[in-house]
């Protein structure tokens, strides 16, 4: 019975033991750190004693509760993604899109620089790993192109941890792998620098294509042709032997008829040779009787052709020149009319001036007289009107003056004046000269029309005869009817033209 109980007593206590020990001892695993703090929490090594806690990896220690406190840092990796909107050397905006694999350093200097800083708040850790790095992509990619960036990601991978190493020490992290994973940009900077490489490689594999294309269909119509062969080569020798039989067979029959046929046949090539002859006979008498004969006329004709031509381009030429040397006289001569009418003008202007002031003087000297009248009675009017008839004397008398000295002067010019007042009439007398044709043929177009013309109005010296009266001051006279013109010998009536040109 005692034995019982010091045994149960024993079991007590042993239970009490482990519970005590289990409560006070702290085991690390070996994906972490206790980070012992409080009491008496000193270990030999000068960074732990520094910081004023104790750091245990990999074993256990005790800890005493009310005392000390033992927390855990995490030692295992960390994955955290990176996307980054950045611009490059080219200026180009490009989205960079990668992840971060770290981990809490394995040595004691950076296990107490993470615990310091993420001890309470690990949870953290990515959002720190994420701004860190984004500003270090940023600054790198900045310095590098498009081209760069695809190429050569382990440059950039390479810059991006070697900036960051001092900051991530630091912070007791160590980075286990960098991974550039996706490069995008909103222009299609990217996707258009892969297109010249990509035509490339679909030109290439439409050439190789149509290559293998080619060489099966060049090496099935080969088997075609070699089946082909083989058949018609079987045909034929089936063929061969078909007709070796035949001919033994009708050798056999026809021994008598064969002798006769092979006469026959020497006959008709004889036969043959001789028509061939006659036949050449007359194909030499065709040549010298009809073709020969046919080429010279022919010749005949195209040389009496290119003469005829020749001779129209000469004519053509010649009425050209005559036309061109037409157009600059009656240029010359429409100059001239101008200058004339431009001084006609002139004249007429100074003669309208003196009569104007003529009149005014006279107007003057009868309002004078009226003055008068009404102090001096009749006998002041009297003087007066004698005085304005005397004014208008005058002024008429400047006027024939004036027209005389302008005709003396530049005769030509005001009979151009004349000419171009009275210009309807010279054109109504110049167009019944046409009154009586019916039909006519103008060559050259207009310019046949206008030099057609031409010669109407100055048929028979019509504008000078009738500038010379309008100059005397009498009345035009009429125009006498022209003569139909006669064409082809016959006299036709009612004009109408007709432009050949």
């Amino acid at each position: 019975m005692e034995l019982a109980v010091w045994a149960g007593g024993a079991v007590i206590l042993l239970v009490i033991a482990v519970l005590l020990f289990k409560a006070v001892w702290r085991v690390a695993e070996p994906n972490e750190a206790l980070i012992i703090s409080g009491l008496g929490a000193r270990t030999k090594n000068e960074l732990a004693e520094s910081l004023g806690f104790k750091i245990i990896t990999g074993k256990g220690a005790a800890v005493l509760p009310g005392f000390q406190t033992a927390r855990r840092l995490r030692l295992d990796s960390r994955a955290t993604n990176l996307q980054v909107n950045c611009v490059t050397q080219q200026g180009i905006p490009v989205q960079v899109r990668g992840v971060i694999i770290y981990k809490v350093g394995d040595d004691f200097a950076s296990i107490a620089n993470a615990a310091r800083r993420f001890l309470d708040q690990q949870d953290s850790m990515n959002g720190a790993i994420h701004e860190l790095f984004t500003g270090h992509l940023r600054s790198i990619i900045g310095n590098l192109t498009v081209e760069d960036l695809i190429l050569n990601r382990e440059r950039l991978t390479g810059e991006t941890r070697s900036s960051a190493a001092d900051e991530m020490s630091k912070l007791g992290l160590v980075v286990d792998s960098l991974q550039i994973q996706e490069i995008d940009d909103e222009t299609g900077y990217i996707l258009n620098l892969g297109k010249p490489h990509a035509a490339r490689i679909a030109a290439s594999a439409r050439i190789a294509e149509a290559q293998r294309d080619q060489e099966a269909t060049e090496a099935e119509q080969i088997a075609a042709a070699k089946k082909a062969a083989a058949v018609r080569d079987s045909q034929i020798q089936q063929a061969g032997y078909q007709a070796e039989m035949d001919e033994a067979a009708a050798r056999s029959r026809q021994a008598g008829p064969l002798s006769e046929a092979t006469a026959r046949q020497e006959v008709v090539v004889q036969e043959t040779r001789a028509a061939e002859l006659e036949a050449n006979l007359a194909e030499q008498r065709l040549q010298s009787q009809v073709r020969k004969p046919a080429d010279a006329r022919a010749y005949e004709t195209v040389t009496l052709s290119q003469a005829e031509r020749d001779a129209r381009i000469a004519q053509a030429q010649a009425e050209a020149k005559e036309t061109e040397l037409r157009a600059v006289a009656q240029a010359s001569q429409v100059k001239q009319a101008a200058v004339a009418e431009a001084e006609s003008v002139r004249l007429r202007g100074e003669a309208a001036g003196a009569a104007s002031r003529a009149t005014g003087e006279g107007e003057a000297a009868a309002a004078k007289a009226r003055a008068l009248a009404d102090a001096e009675g009749a006998k002041a009017k009297g003087l007066a009107e004698a005085e304005a008839a005397k004014a208008k004397g005058l002024a008429e008398a400047d006027a024939i003056r004036a027209r005389s000295e302008a005709l003396a002067e530049n005769q030509e010019a005001v009979i151009a004046q004349q000419l171009a007042q009275n210009w309807p009439a010279i054109v109504e007398a110049g167009s019944k000269a046409f009154g009586n044709v019916d039909h006519m043929v103008v060559l050259n177009g207009a310019q046949g029309i206008e030099e057609m013309l031409a010669k109407a109005l100055t048929l028979g010296g019509t504008g000078l005869g009738l500038a010379r009266s309008l100059l005397n001051g009498a009345t035009p006279p009429a125009a006498a009817p022209a003569p139909a013109p006669v064409l082809n010998g016959v006299d036709h009536p009612k004009p109408r033209v007709t432009d050949g040109g």
